[in-house]
């Protein structure tokens, strides 16, 4: 791994610590990730998963340690790099009182995009919601609030996805759209996926990464992982059997 940091990566974290008062979160995580690739992030609940991704995300700041972006420092041009972050997560952050449509107008606004009815209408039947797109959100249900937050974070086109356990609690059709959308966008963008599946992150990864008490216990490309020894090194790490 080189020390210097380089634009031809999507992710360069170096020596990265979060702290919240005596509790370590992450403990000087350090690896590149180049652009194009698909990492998925494994580990038990508290390993840092979570803290990890609200650090590249801009969503919270490091203690410790720098962090790039699509060649973007997450702290001192947190700005810019909004513009090209994409944040799917297992809370849709959806507007309940609003309809469909107003919601994806609403986040329209806030990335200044101009003329955004023709995405709106595009990405609304992507995710099969087009139908629904005056209803007030309050009345969808969880597979439809899901999908309907997938066309939120990729209305303004970003360059780069962030998906916290964007499979939990969807139903069989919601993670039949989901799949399709990846795959669909995927020759286009960077993606990073926090997953306690791992046979789902392992099929769609190119690159994966166990933490456990904020450390990094492996790192390496999907291609150089044997999924059996995968499993028993996450068992033997963290302490979990794999359903």
């Amino acid at each position: 791994m080189a020390d210097t940091l380089t634009t031809d990566c999507a992710l360069e974290v170096r020596d990265l610590s979060r702290t919240f008062g005596a509790h370590k979160a992450l403990d000087k995580v350090t690896f590149d990730l180049p652009r194009g690739a698909f990492l998925s992030i494994f580990g038990p609940n508290g390993a840092g998963k979570s803290t990890l991704l609200k650090v590249l995300s801009t969503l919270t700041t490091p203690s410790k340690g720098t962090a790039r972006v699509l060649g973007l420092d997450v702290v001192a041009e947190s700005v810019a790099l909004r513009e090209q972050i994409g944040f799917i997560s297992h809370n849709p952050l959806l507007y309940p009182d609003l309809s469909a449509e107003e919601n994806l107008e609403f986040f329209a606004e806030i990335y200044c995009l101009e003329n955004p009815k023709e995405r709106i209408r595009e990405l609304l039947v992507a995710v099969e919601l087009d139908h629904r797109r005056l209803d007030l959100v309050r009345t969808f249900s969880r597979g439809m609030l899901q999908r309907l937050s997938i066309a939120r974070a990729l209305l303004h086109s970003p360059q780069i996805i962030f998906l916290d356990e964007p499979y939990s609690g969807l139903d069989p059709h919601a993670m039949d759209i989901l799949d399709s959308l990846i795959a669909q966008i995927r020759a286009q963008h960077t993606f990073v996926m926090v997953s306690h599946d791992l046979a789902k992150g392992l099929e769609l990864c190119s690159h994966a990464l166990i933490l456990a008490k904020g450390a990094v216990v492996l790192f390496d490309e999907r291609d150089n992982i044997d999924a059996d020894e995968f499993a028993a090194t996450y068992r033997a790490t963290v302490g979990m059997g794999v359903s």
